[in-house]
């Protein structure tokens, strides 16, 4: 490919706002996101070289020849680009091009599921795993108190639920690192720093089920202008007071960096009309759903993974789906021929699919989204809320409850603490009770400890089931997930039949005795750092 040829003048230019003038491939710097966006969407439309197109009508000529940044005009170009293109075309594609970083800070843990339910995101949360909730800033424990509450008869007995299961769990903290100390000595190998590191996250990973799920944390949201005006409008439709009030301080931001793809959001005939159907559709819906009786109940006597469906077929069509590319025949009789191969045949053509794979991040081709599985999983909330995280599947869960039980860990019982966990279960439950009881079932989940578990289904292809099932089961994570991605896998391997996909998940997690899970990557941790010292 040609090179453009640029003026000397333009060369200086052109410079200043892409990584190179005269290579095929470059990267835009120092131009605000909305330019960069406007400047793709033009791209599609337009016969002309990116930084020809930049230089023709994206430039401002006026701009200071020394900055580095835009100037105005050129901003106000590219909205008028993007207004023209979403009002008058309706594209919504252009949203794709231009992102934007939000943090949101005070949330509750019941907000944080809600903030991180959209596929088209990326969402960096504050660990209740390395963080310790043991501070109090401006006076107060680290929770949200439900506008739904607050005035109300209930809200002292909030309060005070709330205080007592963060005093149990700041009480809690230093025995039980102790503990922890007295039963994993720090060994010769291991710096302090390493040390103190590891037991502070086993002290938070044990204890981190007292807290209950009004816990506030901070996320990071990073995503497109379409991801986020899609995150606007469930939020502004949710019944709960806070994603709604979340909605509107979002809005509020986002306005001021992009606000040209904020205008449909509230518009009544747009956003307005959109949010109003969600609403609406999940208020009949719920209402719909109150007369169908569903007999069993939810009584479970402890965390559980069942498989509640799959295909007998999914290893042989996964077998079809990896010969395709490979193959000028259509897909049912690549489908039949693979039907027609020996077990050991299809093993073998999948064990040749999967590749020697030197970790887990070597992953193998989408034939393995050819099959999937579905999962239905009672786990403590704790841990549904690490494997919520996953995206690229389908995931949706029951309301949170005290009816499904808690969890103990062992390490509680043997420091000493467990009258204290089963004093902050107890009190969780009767205000959750007490909340729906005031009907205010949607607010009640708010008061549920962490350690109490919740029911919710996964359903995920052989791929994304690699992906999850070994980074859940990675020694340095917490041992409720690594149970549940141990099970999803037994299940493949026992129920489903699929042995040679499960032999292909090659680094799934053993199941081990107690010890410090971050002990080995806070090891591999100071190793880098003395490497690069």
């Amino acid at each position: 490919m040609d090179a453009e040829p640029f003026t000397e003048a333009e060369r200086e230019i052109l410079a200043r706002h892409f990584s190179n003038v005269d290579e095929p491939i470059f990267a835009l710097t120092a131009m605000p996101d909305v330019v960069k966006g406007a400047l793709f969407s033009r791209y599609s439309r337009s016969p002309k070289d990116l930084r020809r197109l930049f230089l023709d009508e994206f430039y401002d000529a006026n701009a200071d020849a020394g900055a580095a940044a835009m100037s105005a005009a050129s901003v106000e170009r590219a909205e008028s680009f993007y207004e023209r293109v979403l009002v008058e075309y309706g594209d919504d594609s252009v949203a794709q091009l231009v992102g934007a970083h939000v943090a949101v800070e005070g949330a509750s843990n019941v907000l944080t599921k809600v903030l991180e339910w959209g596929r088209l995101m990326n969402y960096l949360e504050q660990s209740t795993r390395y963080i310790p909730y043991t501070d109090r800033p401006g006076g107060r424990w680290r929770y949200h108190v439900p506008a739904e509450v607050q005035g109300g008869p209930l809200e002292r007995r909030f309060i005070e639920t709330m205080d007592a299961a963060f005093e149990a769990y700041a009480a809690a903290f230093e025995p039980m690192k102790a503990y922890l100390q007295g039963r994993f000595p720090r060994g010769p190998e291991d710096s302090p720093a390493v040390y103190r590191r590891s037991i502070n996250a086993r002290a938070c990973d044990v204890l981190r089920g007292l807290l209950p799920a009004a816990t506030t944390s901070n996320v990071g949201l990073f995503g497109t202008a379409q991801a986020f005006e899609a995150l606007l409008l469930r939020l502004r439709a949710h019944p709960l007071a806070e994603a709604r009030e979340a909605g509107d301080r979002l809005l509020t931001e986002l306005r001021k960096v992009i606000p040209v793809f904020m205008r449909r959001v509230d518009q009544p005939d747009r956003g307005g009309a959109w949010t109003a159907y969600l609403r609406d559709t999940a208020a009949s819906f719920a209402q719909a759903a109150a007369g169908v009786d569903v007999p069993g109940g939810r009584a479970a006597e402890g965390p559980s993974v069942e498989l509640t469906e799959f295909d007998p077929e999914g290893e042989t069509k996964v077998v079809a789906a990896a010969l395709y590319p490979e193959s000028d025949a259509p897909d049912a009789a690549l489908l039949a021929a693979a039907r027609a191969l020996a077990p050991a045949q299809r093993a073998a053509l999948l064990r040749a699919y999967a590749g020697e794979r030197g970790n887990r991040r070597h992953k193998p081709g989408r034939a393995f989204e050819r099959t999937s599985y579905r999962f239905d999983i009672v786990a403590d909330y704790g841990a549904f809320r690490d494997l919520q995280r996953h995206r690229m599947l389908t995931l949706d869960w029951q309301p949170l409850s005290p009816a499904l039980g808690y969890d103990v860990p062992e390490e509680v019982a043997a420091c000493g603490l467990a009258d204290a966990w089963h004093a902050v279960m107890r009190r969780g439950a009767a205000l959750h009770d007490a909340l729906r009881a005031a009907g205010l079932a949607r607010v009640a989940p708010y008061a549920v400890p962490m350690a109490c578990r919740i029911r919710f289904y996964m359903q995920l292809n052989a791929r994304e089931a690699m992906h999850l099932i070994e980074l859940r089961t990675t020694p340095q994570g917490h041992p409720s997930y690594r149970w549940v991605g141990r099970e999803m896998h037994r299940l493949i391997d026992e129920v489903a039949g699929h042995h040679a996909i499960a032999a292909a998940m090659r680094f799934v997690g053993a199941e081990d005795g107690p010890r410090l899970e971050r002990l080995a990557a806070e090891r591999a941790s100071e190793a880098k750092r003395r490497a690069r010292a």
